[in-house]
């Protein structure tokens, strides 16, 4: 409050008020500088999570990356938890849509010629593709699906698919 600011500055108050105002407008600052930092901190870890997943930014689902917590972390020399904490219950709004930011941390399956990981969530998104695109009186199995995922080189058991298709 400028109020109490300038009745501070002034010394127009009682000893007792005047340590009584002292210390409130330090919690205060110390809040703004807490609730500063907290801002501060999902702002990298959002910017680190956009730099690594550019891809699916620009060219879509299919691009989303393997991602962990720990790999930000990392990155901006944060504790794992702290990570979590940031990203649970945020959202981003982007041209795609809004995503909670954990949206974009999502577990690798192996590539089937031992080429660079999918992101499970990219897999997904190729299972409904694939499912959305069988025409009603052919549908595809899961093993057909698994066929059709190795050969776009993504390493998938059928279990898995089964499971993928259900969700």
């Amino acid at each position: 409050s400028k109020l109490y600011k300038e009745q501070l500055e002034k010394g127009a108050l009682q000893p007792e008020a005047r340590r009584y105002l002292k210390e409130k407008m330090k919690d205060a600052v110390s809040l703004m500088r807490s609730i500063h930092q907290r801002q501060k901190t999902i702002y990298r870890v959002t910017e680190a999570i956009l730099r690594r997943q550019k891809d699916f930014f620009d060219q879509g689902p299919n691009h989303l990356k393997p991602l962990i917590r720990r790999d930000i972390a990392d990155e901006l020399g944060l504790h794992e938890s702290t990570v979590s904490r940031v990203t649970s219950n945020k959202y981003m709004a982007t041209p795609r849509g809004l995503f909670e930011l954990k949206y974009f941390f999502t577990a690798s399956i192996p590539a089937s010629a031992g080429g660079e990981a999918h992101s499970a969530e990219a897999v997904r998104f190729r299972i409904k593709q694939l499912i959305d695109a069988e025409p009603p009186s052919d549908v595809l199995s899961d093993d057909a699906i698994v066929v059709k995922l190795k050969e776009a080189n993504i390493d998938i058991a059928r279990r898995t698919v089964a499971k993928y298709r259900e969700s």
